[in-house]
């Protein structure tokens, strides 16, 4: 057997699980795997994110910083694009599938184990996230790595990923997603996220609320962490459009960076890298010590962030963004009215069940001229028709597509047939990775085909 074979019957154990979106506010069984493995966890430093929008490209900027240093360097993110090896980044690259299964193979035997104490206790088995949170721990210890980026699946406090103790705690912008497990409000939502602060850590966050900056400002007492805020500790000073992403200055904890160049569009990725820049100096040198030139030059721009604002297509241009709830849509809608020159956006526009589709709705209808509504390749997608009738309700033209190869065939025959067009596809992280799949294999860049 190969071992991409391997690696791949190891997903497809993993998917036999109750699925991702199965969380028990559990992280004790998770607790017990690991100590039966040795405690992988505990044989690196660990930077820990949560919050609601920007975890994922703020973990990956951090984790770029830290390998510009030298340091050997673990990534855990969720969920993935294309293929679940993503999920797991080793030195900056998806791990190895060799290196996968083998760290399966280490962790199996105890499976039974634990899911028997389970059983015996009248509880379901372990979770595909519990089981990849394991995997994750395991694979970066035996890299090995220095340091492990690790971000939240959900929530932050009984998430399994909190399990391991974050030298760093991270708080991205903190809003309403997943109320029906963490809470209705921003304050509850807070609370439950404040649980990745451990004792004597160093949190970092994005501006707050007034409700979510008092709760991580009492969290961080309780447990004698310090605790710094965007736009009071640190802060993002300027960002200039340049070619291919933007030009930030900053001031951080301990030190000034003028005119570092970031990769990324948006406004919104210029404040998670001053967020990263932050968590990297509060980790080396216990933000006393500006992290040297060169260093941030490298590490800014080695930072990728796919499936945001990542470029598909030319001719007509085609833009991907994830966008899967109401804050991330409203980032997308003034990214699209700021960093591009377009007079016309037409969106594709795709939306799992579980999320806020009339707040992403109400949040990109106003940037666009036409929404093609479609669904994510997913039993947990919305209906395209339940789409549609929410942009109809918004006042703005909406087609109906079966799938998302129809959706992006109209929308990208639409912006080919006039001047300053372009297609933007969003709602999704499901449709993203399959609107990268599909623009890799019909080679968008290219151009338009009829």
């Amino acid at each position: 057997m190969s071992d991409q074979d391997r690696a791949d019957a190891v997903y497809e154990t993993l998917l036999s699980r109750a699925g991702e979106r199965w969380v028990q506010p559990r992280k004790e069984r998770t607790a017990r795997l690991l100590e039966l493995l040795g405690d992988p966890q505990s044989t690196y430093r660990v930077v820990h994110i949560t919050g609601t929008n920007g975890k994922t490209s703020t973990a990956r900027m951090i984790e770029s910083l830290l390998r510009a240093h030298g340091l050997r360097t673990g990534l855990f993110t969720s969920p993935h694009l294309e293929r679940f090896t993503e999920r797991i980044m080793i030195d900056g690259e998806p791990i190895q599938d060799a290196a996968v299964a083998d760290a399966w193979d280490d962790i199996e035997p105890f499976v039974g184990l634990v899911d028997a104490e389970l059983a015996a206790a009248g509880e379901e088995p372990l979770t595909f996230f519990e089981l990849l949170t394991a995997l994750a721990f395991a694979a970066a210890a035996d890299a090995p790595v220095d340091v492990l980026v690790l971000e939240v699946g959900m929530g932050g406090a009984w998430d399994s990923t909190n399990t391991a103790d974050g030298d760093v705690a991270v708080f991205a912008p903190i809003d309403i997603d997943h109320a029906d497990r963490l809470g209705d409000t921003i304050a509850k939502i807070a609370e439950v996220k404040a649980g990745i602060i451990k004792d004597g850590a160093a949190v970092v966050s994005a501006r707050q609320t007034p409700e979510a900056e008092a709760v991580l400002r009492r969290v961080a007492a309780e447990r004698g962490a310090s605790i710094a805020f965007e736009g009071q500790d640190f802060a993002l000073r300027e960002q200039r459009l340049a070619v291919g992403g933007q030009q930030i200055s900053l001031q951080g904890l301990a030190g000034e960076y003028a005119e570092e160049y970031l990769p990324l569009y948006g406004a919104h990725q210029g404040f998670n890298a001053t967020l990263a820049i932050a968590a990297v100096e509060s980790l080396i040198g216990g933000a006393t010590k500006p992290i040297a030139a060169d260093i941030v030059a490298d590490g800014l721009q080695g930072t990728t962030s796919p499936g945001r604002l990542q470029l598909l297509g030319i001719a007509p241009t085609v833009i991907v963004d994830a966008a899967h709830n109401p804050h991330g849509a409203r980032a997308l809608a003034e990214a699209l009215r700021d960093n591009f020159d377009f007079d016309e956006w037409g969106i594709v526009l795709g939306v799992l069940a579980d999320k806020d589709a009339e707040g992403i709705v109400a949040a990109l209808a106003p940037a666009a001229t036409h929404i093609f509504a479609t669904a994510p390749d997913s039993d947990r997608a919305n209906d395209a028709d339940a789409i549609a009738d929410l942009v109809e309700a918004a006042g703005q033209r909406v087609t109906v597509h079966p799938s998302l190869q129809d959706a992006a065939d109209a929308a990208r025959e639409w912006a080919a047939s006039a001047d300053r067009r372009a297609v933007v596809i969003a709602g999704s992280v499901v449709l993203a990775g399959q609107a990268i799949a599909l623009a890799e294999t019909e080679d968008w860049k290219s151009g338009w085909r009829a």
